[in-house]
């Protein structure tokens, strides 16, 4: 199949996929994925509360134009004590509206004289039920307050805190493969390869891109050589207990080029091997059988790293269970970006100079490790355009 964006063959590749299974946690919810509704188990507020520090009032006091006594108070944390017939009462920002209380007047609104207020307002100005926030006014006893498929965060917490939830479904964690491919690729860390040698920069990118999100596990780290029969027994291996295997290299036209063929042979479906992006166009996607990940990229380390941020990791938020596992990314103006446009979608790589506003990174192609480095993320330029946008903007 042809597709015209990323997203389109995202959406076609996912429809393959099938979602992680669920488990239930007690603590350390952060970062991974909702697999249930999260429900209200009492109204919130739980009561009428008072919006405002001040007085609460009856409406039948409003017209009197003499003092008032206070003759109690409402404080946060406490029950409400019993509304006065012929006086007011102190209330604090949160705390209870006592029964017969009709509406509450701000603190600044009157003139404090000791044990007695005077309203400074005019009694047209006053409305029954002002600065109280009504029981249930947030969400209702039985409500659903969070949907599945959130990737749980600070606020997802507090609201969780809110309503008692203390255990929750959760997708588990998304099981990764990271396969790197090629026989100039070594494990060089400290001696200095040789001229032809390259040390494994795509393995630290892309296990460094995923160990971001706490709904992905990296179960395992290969490396295969040009050999089509260790490229096969290792995939057929590391499917066993993957959800997904990444790989870089080997997707191209070369005669070492094995992984498509290789999948062919797994029986996998190839959704696209090829798509209309620059860096990365030879990517390959494809499914099992039983719904997991084979992702093919590009060995060029900026085309690796490219299509795991845009391609990859959208991917395994879709096994997840991630309901907006699409990217949804802010919008940057591209200065001095000159004329040049191409007829593929560009993923240029930019770096930020100000809130909002990027420039290109001055790059030597798709094997530029200075430029990767010294780059904030890329930005997504439709075929054909050209300009200072705004264009999506991918972080790293």
């Amino acid at each position: 199949m042809k597709f015209e964006s990323p997203n389109d063959a995202l959406l076609a590749l996912s429809e393959k996929l099938r979602p992680v299974a669920t488990e239930s946690l007690d603590s350390s919810h952060q970062g991974r994925v909702l697999a249930g509704s999260v429900t209200a188990d009492r109204d919130s507020p739980a009561a009428d509360v008072s919006a405002m520090d001040g007085y609460a009032i009856r409406m039948t006091q409003v017209d009197q134009a003499t003092t008032l006594p206070i003759l109690g108070e409402s404080a946060a944390g406490s029950p409400a004590p019993e509304m006065p017939s012929d006086g007011v009462l102190r209330i604090f920002t949160g705390a209870i509206v006592p029964q017969g209380c009709d509406a509450v007047i701000k603190r600044e609104d009157t003139e404090e004289l000791g044990s007695e207020i005077r309203l400074k307002l005019d009694p047209t100005e006053i409305s029954k039920g002002q600065h109280i926030r009504r029981a249930g006014e947030n969400a209702k006893k039985g409500s659903t307050v969070l949907q599945p498929g959130i990737e749980i965060n600070g606020a997802h917490k507090a609201t969780m805190a809110n309503f008692g939830c203390a255990t929750v479904d959760v997708s588990r964690p998304v099981r990764v493969t990271i396969l790197t491919t090629g026989d100039e690729v070594g494990n060089f860390q400290q001696e200095a390869p040789m001229p032809w040698q390259l040390r494994n920069s795509n393995r630290e990118a892309i296990a460094t891109l995923l160990t971001a999100h706490n709904w992905i596990s990296i179960v395992s780290v290969e490396h295969c050589i040009d050999d089509q029969k260790q490229l096969h027994d290792t995939l057929t291996d590391r499917l066993k207990n993957s959800d997904a295997i990444l790989m870089t290299g080997g997707v191209s036209m070369g005669d070492y080029d094995y992984v498509p063929d290789v999948i062919k042979g797994l029986g996998g479906d190839i959704v696209f091997h090829g798509l209309p992006i620059r860096p990365g166009k030879p990517v390959l996607g494809a499914a099992t059988k039983n719904g997991k990940l084979l992702l093919g990229l590009p060995g060029n380390p900026v085309s690796a790293a490219i299509g795991c941020q845009r391609l990859g990791i959208p991917l395994l938020a879709s096994l997840a269970g991630k309901i907006n596992w699409l990217p949804k990314v802010p919008a940057v103006q591209l200065l001095d970006g000159g004329q040049k446009c191409i007829p593929l979608t560009w993923l240029r790589l930019v770096k930020l100079v100000d809130n909002g506003v990027a420039e290109p990174v001055i790059t030597q192609g798709s094997g530029d490790l200075v430029s990767l480095g010294n780059s904030d993320g890329f930005i997504e330029v439709p075929p054909g355009q050209t300009g200072e946008g705004p264009w999506p903007f991918h972080t790293w």
